[in-house]
């Protein structure tokens, strides 16, 4: 009995002993995480994230530097070229629509005028003979007389209404003061030279000043040929288009009779800016856009507005300065790369 009652206390002591033990175990490893990760904290250099913060917070970091940076045999290989921009001045413009007119109806007109200045011209001389043999041998009996006198009536009331044909056909006030010897409208009726009707939206020019005006096919206005006229006068309103109306004449163009033009008339003092050439323009999400080396070997892409087209290119007054490099050949290629940084030159 003695032996039972002495063993039984000793085998539970033992068992408890397990269960403390294993107990201490189990919170030693807890705690050993736990300092696992203050150790980390406490290890790492201050003001910086553990490792594995470092980590999370590097999927958020910033993009690749604005740009493209190549190297010189990179630049070679791609065959790019820079020209520097140029300083240049522009006047703002206001944009019309224009038509030439066919050189046919001007013919009809000045010959309906002459045709009307000759008959004018002879009624005129034969009722002044009639009345100068008036109580003479040779004067005429009072009909023939009367009928001359009708006659010349007549014929000046037709050359009246011509001239009137011919100002509301042309305005009021025309480059010519004589119509029937005006080498300019002779020009124009025999189409060597062009007249152009020209129409801008109301309120868009000062129709006092307006004394010039520039015009280019439409659909290469902005980048293409362009010419000048310096004669240009008002004309009478389209009642097919509303606005205000002007005609212009063009000498030694490359525009037919009854193409529509674009038209451009100043509207303000002239401005700085520089000149973008047209071989530079990239056309991209419906920007322009074109590379500027800012720096050796470093190319950006710069956004500029292309309103103010000039027959070389676009007159842009922000963004781009005087002497910058601006991409000229190649710059496709340079759009390619930013767009695919893993695109190597061919």
């Amino acid at each position: 009995m003695n032996a039972i009652t002495t063993t039984t206390p000793r085998r539970g002591a033992t068992l408890g002993l397990a269960v403390c033990a294993a107990a201490a175990l189990l919170l030693l490893c807890g705690c050993h995480k736990a300092l696992s990760t203050e150790e980390k904290s406490a290890a790492a250099p201050p003001g910086e994230a553990p490792a594995s913060d470092a980590k999370d917070k590097g999927s958020s970091s910033e993009g690749p530097e604005e740009g493209v940076s190549l190297k010189p045999e990179e630049i070679e290989k791609m065959g790019l070229v820079t020209t520097e921009a140029r300083a240049i001045t522009s006047e703002p413009e206001a944009a019309g629509f224009g038509v030439v007119a066919a050189h046919e109806t001007i013919a009809t007109a000045v010959a309906e005028l002459r045709t009307s200045i000759a008959a004018a011209r002879q009624s005129h001389s034969a009722l002044q003979r009639s009345k100068r043999l008036a109580g003479t041998p040779g004067a005429m009996p009072a009909d023939t007389q009367e009928t001359a006198e009708r006659q010349a009536s007549t014929d000046q009331a037709a050359l009246e209404l011509a001239r009137q044909r011919l100002s509301s056909t042309f305005g009021q006030n025309p480059p010519w003061k004589n119509a029937e010897s005006s080498p300019e409208l002779s020009a124009l009726a025999s189409g060597q030279t062009k007249l152009i009707r020209v129409t801008f939206p109301l309120g868009s020019v000062d129709t006092e000043a307006l004394n010039s005006v520039r015009l280019a096919h439409i659909g290469i206005a902005q980048a293409g040929k362009s010419w000048q006229s310096h004669s240009v006068w008002r004309a009478p309103a389209d009642t097919n288009v509303p606005g205000r109306s002007f005609f212009a004449i063009l000498k030694g163009s490359e525009v037919g009779e009854g193409d529509h033009l674009m038209a451009f008339a100043p509207v303000g003092a002239a401005e700085s800016g520089v000149l973008v050439p047209a071989a530079a323009a990239l056309i991209s999400a419906g920007k322009f856009w074109c590379y500027v080396e800012k720096e050796p070997g470093t190319f950006v892409r710069t956004q500029f507005d292309p309103g103010r087209p000039t027959p070389d290119g676009y007159f842009v007054k922000e963004g781009i300065s005087a002497g910058d490099k601006i991409v000229t050949a190649a710059a496709g290629q340079l759009l390619a790369r930013e767009s695919n940084p893993s695109t190597e030159p061919e």
